[in-house]
């Protein structure tokens, strides 16, 4: 049975504070960028938040409206206003602690509540509320946070001069890194009743590998990025174009239309550049195996393209450094990624009478509208 307790609750509203506290740091980097003349990181700053929530507004109202499809067209026109203000998030807090509120100081009381039971709707509904709000907050963190993180990354290398609100969004950045992939997996396993429990050493294995995996990747980046922005660019986008053209290959099914169907493989495609993301609840050993060889490749190419070019943009000492951290995250990132899988990763993905191929084709939808959004959104 799904549970959402008090301490659920106290994450939730950690969540929301840290996503509004996100929202003025940008804001304040932006702002001291502006005031030193370093008017194109100020723009790309203010790009990124932008495109995040854009595309964040538009998934949430869609959203909305599938779910409410059929009910009062003046509350959807209200609640398209509120996401045309960019504000929709707000609206989907606020149900989820309507209900979660209800949830967590009577699930004391509820046990042994049959499924018929009103008390147990509500659970349904404030975990599908917070389902949705966490896989907001995985578009925002490959659309905004990550390009942020590898931007002041690549600052820090290549200015050395850093100053305490760089710092503090570096800090913000990793915190909504970690905070959002871990809340997704808790909410991947509490929407999904085939999905195991996430326990607490899965958490911290999981969310270890992927923040090393992700630390690696970003610093290769930014030293490519520092020898040359040309390459880096055209290595994203051919990065890009494969994610985007394995996700057409998968025929994913996550979205009612066709147009929102192509932005969400557009954003699968961007996330893929910085992570691993299995899109089918499929088994993965191929695919994941092959993503972070080719990252491992990659990495390395970078680092020995430095050794014998040797550029002076950046010193030898800080190219050491950054040397040493690039390979020892992602050494410790595949080492932990690999304990992940052999002992902390369900093994099963669904039970024996829901597990095939089909699990997002016509076969699957009935599974799907009792499950909600996330049997078709499985990041591993």
């Amino acid at each position: 049975m799904m549970k959402f307790t008090k301490q659920n609750l106290f994450f939730l509203v950690s969540g929301m504070i840290i996503y509004v506290v996100d929202i003025g740091v940008d804001f304040w980097v932006a702002s001291r960028y502006f005031c030193q003349g370093q008017y194109s990181w100020s723009i790309l700053i203010l790009c990124f938040r932008s495109l995040s929530s854009m595309i964040t507004q538009i998934f949430s109202y869609e959203w909305f409206k599938n779910d409410w499809e059929g009910t009062d067209t003046g509350k959807l026109k209200l609640v398209f206003l509120v996401h045309l203000f960019h504000c929709g998030i707000f609206i989907r807090y606020w149900f989820a602690l309507k209900y979660g509120c209800q949830v967590a100081f009577k699930q004391a009381s509820s046990r042994g509540a049959s499924e018929a039971d009103p008390s147990n709707f509500i659970k349904k509904q404030v975990v599908d509320a917070v389902t949705d709000i966490n896989m907001l907050r995985v578009f925002k963190t490959f659309l905004e946070t990550t390009p942020q993180l590898f931007l002041q990354i690549y600052i820090l290398m290549g200015h050395g001069k850093t100053n305490f609100y760089e710092y503090a969004a570096i800090v913000m950045s990793f915190c909504g890194i970690s905070l959002s992939m871990v809340d997704y997996q808790i909410s991947l396993r509490k929407s999904l009743p085939d999905k195991d429990e996430f326990r607490v050493l899965s958490k911290f294995t999981y969310l270890i590998y992927k923040l090393l995996t992700i630390t690696s990747w970003i610093l290769s980046i930014s030293l490519i990025t520092l020898l040359s922005v040309r390459i880096s660019v055209i290595l994203l986008i051919f990065l890009w174009i494969c994610g985007f053209i394995w996700t057409l290959k998968q025929h994913t099914t996550f979205c009612k239309s066709k147009k929102m169907e192509y932005l969400y493989r557009t954003v699968v495609g961007i996330i893929l550049i910085f992570s691993f993301f299995n899109i089918k609840g499929r088994r993965t050993k191929v695919c994941i195996s092959i993503y972070y060889a080719t990252h491992t490749v990659v990495t390395l190419g970078i680092l020995f393209l430095y050794m014998f070019w040797k550029p002076s943009i950046i010193k030898e000492i800080c190219f050491t450094i950054v040397s040493i951290l690039t390979i020892s995250s992602l050494v410790l990132g595949i080492i932990f990624l690999v304990v992940y899988y052999s002992h902390f990763h369900p093994t099963t993905y669904c039970t024996r009478q829901a597990c095939s191929d089909e699990v997002d084709g016509v076969s699957g939808q009935k599974d799907r509208v009792e499950t909600g959004r996330f049997q078709n959104f499985l990041m591993q």
